[in-house]
């Protein structure tokens, strides 16, 4: 190796490339300054094939959206996006936003003012109910009977035409106990909510924790580094003394035992589990719980860097996943799904942005066979979900 650089630096070679000692180096970014993680925008040089997927090959249910967080109740970009629902053969949209109370009522009246036959609603918990943010000690779930009258709350939104219960990662990683703990997943007092929505046909979308580098330090070694840069508080790593967020195993272990214990239950794990780089253990998930589901919204990105797995865990378990985007999204990223389950395409963004928002990597489509893109499109939501079947039909895709 010595003999190769010193005949290299004879001949002069590597001089345009190294810089001198004392000199700005070569790559530098704008006006002269060393280039950034940040503003790093590489170019692929790859050439491969680029299908251009402009609608789902069946009419799909997209069972995660947030039409409220998300619009704010805009009429108009509702209006827009069921234009991209048309274009895209999205026949129904479940959006996740309707908190139990006014919020439901507003929100159930701005969806099917127009659109009925488009949207079904999830209902959320309200544990906070009129206590003060800042004292859990206030909040309604701290009083007795409150998930009795959450469990009455459901029967009647039920009869409004609700079609599920989200649960959001908070619970767990947020919501608050009367002693300053958080509340843990498993506690027995919310039993009768869980057994109420079996009673009722209604299933539980549940996000518990998050990917695996949110719980590790955000050091050169994590993975999602530059997006944990850009968001520290989605972090959940116990860095200092006196943290007490628990562990991914924690939790996971929690949810894992409300699901065993309410078998008439129906639940869908959010985004893939939160574990979608460990297939396995959502297949062990899947294999231990039968009345467990999973959908990939906002997880395609890690479905997509492990092509062959993906695919063979698709097909596996073709009637346990539903599909799901978390959106509303732009059309391009709407589009990139239709092209990651149908395609063979290789090395293609999996976001409309131009610095991969969830990791620095690019994606590989799976081409699933037109048997499972139909059960993970439509057919598993419609034997899941309430209200669902109904509108397929309406659209004449039974």
């Amino acid at each position: 190796m010595l003999v190769v650089l010193l005949a290299m630096m004879a001949t002069g070679w590597g001089q345009d490339t190294v810089p001198a000692a004392g000199e700005p180096p070569l790559l530098d970014g704008q006006d002269g300054r060393e280039l950034l993680l940040r503003e790093f925008r590489p170019r692929s040089l790859l050439r491969g094939n680029k299908t251009d997927v402009a609608q789902a090959r069946y009419w799909t249910v997209d069972v995660h959206t947030h039409f409220f967080y998300k619009q704010r109740h805009n009429r108009q970009a509702l209006a827009d996006y069921v234009d991209l629902m048309d274009r895209n053969r999205i026949a129904v949209c479940c959006s996740l936003d309707g908190r139990l109370g006014s919020q439901l009522d507003e929100h159930i009246a701005f969806l099917w003012k127009e659109h009925r036959d488009r949207f079904v609603v999830f209902a959320n918990i309200d544990w906070q109910g009129d206590g003060d943010a800042d004292d859990p000690r206030s909040w309604a779930c701290q009083r007795p009977g409150f998930a009795e009258r959450t469990a009455e709350k459901l029967i009647e939104a039920k009869q409004l035409g609700i079609s599920g219960l989200k649960i959001f990662k908070r619970f767990g990683l947020g919501y608050r106990d009367s002693n300053g703990e958080l509340i843990k997943i498993d506690d027995p007092r919310w039993d009768v909510i869980w057994k109420t929505c079996g009673e009722l046909g209604l299933p539980v979308l549940i996000h518990t924790a998050d990917p695996l580098a949110f719980f590790q330090p955000i050091d050169r070694t994590n993975e999602r580094w530059e997006e944990l840069s850009r968001h520290p508080d989605w972090s959940f790593y116990n860095d200092e003394p006196g943290d007490d967020f628990p562990s991914r195993k924690e939790l996971f272990a929690a949810r894992n035992r409300v699901i065993e214990r309410h078998p008439k239950t129906q639940f869908i794990a959010a985004h893939l589990g939160s574990s979608g780089e460990d297939l396995t253990r959502v297949a062990e998930w899947l294999d231990r719980y039968p009345n467990l589901s999973v959908d990939p919204a906002s997880r395609i990105n890690e479905l997509g860097r492990q092509p062959y797995s993906a695919r063979d865990f698709l097909i596996r378990y073709a009637d346990r996943v539903v599909f799901g985007t978390d959106g509303p999204w732009p059309e391009v990223r709407v589009r990139y799904y239709w092209r990651f389950f149908e395609t063979r395409d290789e090395y293609f963004p999996y976001s409309e942005k131009a610095f991969p928002p969830q990791g620095l990597w690019r994606i590989y489509g799976v081409h699933l066979p037109v048997e499972v893109l139909r059960k993970i499109y439509r057919d598993n939501a419609a034997r899941l979900i309430p209200g669902v079947a109904e509108r397929l039909e309406a659209i004449g895709e039974p």
